[in-house]
């Protein structure tokens, strides 16, 4: 899918080399009555030029982060720095680089999508021809010059979320955040905003996406962090996490939830290194898995429900994720 509007490229001349384009230093964030910080003590660098990732289980903080790398709320203690700058004291300065959208789409669903951006660039102290060819191009990105004039409440959920995308790219930031921007569209509406995506960045622009999908943090991003319980679990390049979790090579998947012994009986098969049981999947690690299929097929025939799947070959992004935080919120 090809966009009739190219993004420009970020502007230039005020990067600093080797500075990060969002640093985190010790971050934690406490609301009343919370039992637990939502974020604690978050050390977090987000390299230039690149698509970085934040994935974690319901409840492990990523909106809280999102927030207040937004300035939408205060953060309790710690820093935080965008394209060098200072959340809290140079939040003006940010304003015109950092472009946000938000998990729920901050539009307003009585005025038209040509409106809209009008209304939200009026905002960014955009006027005259410039943000009207900052409107058709953004239009253009989203796909949507037909549905220009058309009020938000006719749109479909993808719809929304695309016009939620680019009235974050109204001021051509260096910096984009989404948070969770593909949730509950359609497969259509989810691969413009992937190939979008990578324009943008290809362009110039920094971007930091949170998301529950792990083959669309896969997809997308060259470096991720998984967070949970409001701390950082691990953060680093894909290839190198995914490299990290070699050894789990054979992963099955039940149309049933298997009986609890199964992976007992795996277990007991010779090259089988242990099995881990979670609801219908089971994942198998050995460091001979060509040699352990076919008596793992043996016993799972005569022990489990229907087979589903089975995955063989190099780890997923799903794994590791799973292996830090569990079946807590386990991702869609």
């Amino acid at each position: 899918m090809t966009s009739t509007a190219s993004p420009s490229p970020a502007p230039q001349a005020d990067v600093r080399v080797g500075t990060p384009a969002i640093e985190l230093k010790g971050l934690s964030k406490s609301f009343p009555g919370g039992r637990a910080p939502a974020l604690d003590g978050v050390d977090l660098s987000v390299p230039r030029g690149g698509i970085f990732g934040i994935l974690g289980p319901n409840g492990a903080g990523k909106t809280t982060l999102m927030s207040i790398l937004g300035g939408l709320i205060l953060p309790s203690s710690g820093s935080v720095r965008i394209d060098g700058h200072d959340v809290l004291t140079e939040a003006r300065h940010i304003r015109h680089i950092l472009g946000l959208v938000p998990q729920e789409p901050a539009i307003y669903p009585t005025l038209t999508a040509r409106e809209n951006l009008d209304f939200f660039g009026r905002m960014q102290g955009l006027s005259g021809a410039y943000l009207e060819s900052r409107i058709q191009a953004c239009l253009e990105l989203a796909e949507m010059t037909g549905e220009a004039d058309q009020r938000v409440e006719q749109f479909s959920g993808g719809y929304k979320r695309r016009l939620n995308m680019v009235i974050g790219l109204m001021h051509e930031p260096e910096i984009l955040i989404l948070d969770e921007p593909t949730v509950a569209i359609d497969p259509h509406s989810r691969a413009l905003i992937h190939d979008r995506l990578r324009e943008l960045n290809a362009a110039g622009i920094s971007i930091l996406i949170s998301t529950h999908y792990m083959e669309e943090a896969e997809l997308l991003c060259d470096e991720i962090a998984i967070i949970d319980h409001g701390r950082l679990m691990v953060q680093g390049l894909v290839p190198d996490l995914l490299a990290q979790r070699r050894d789990e090579a054979i992963e099955l998947q039940f149309f049933g939830e298997p009986g609890a012994g199964l992976a007992r009986a795996l277990e007991t098969i010779p090259g089988v290194q242990r099995a881990e049981q979670a609801g219908c999947r089971v994942r198998v690690f050995s460091d001979r898995p060509e040699q352990v299929i076919a008596p793992i097929m043996q016993r799972v025939q005569a022990e489990a429900p229907t087979l589903r799947s089975l995955v063989f070959g190099r780890a997923s992004l799903e794994q590791v994720f799973l292996s830090l935080t569990g079946d807590r919120g386990a991702p869609r």
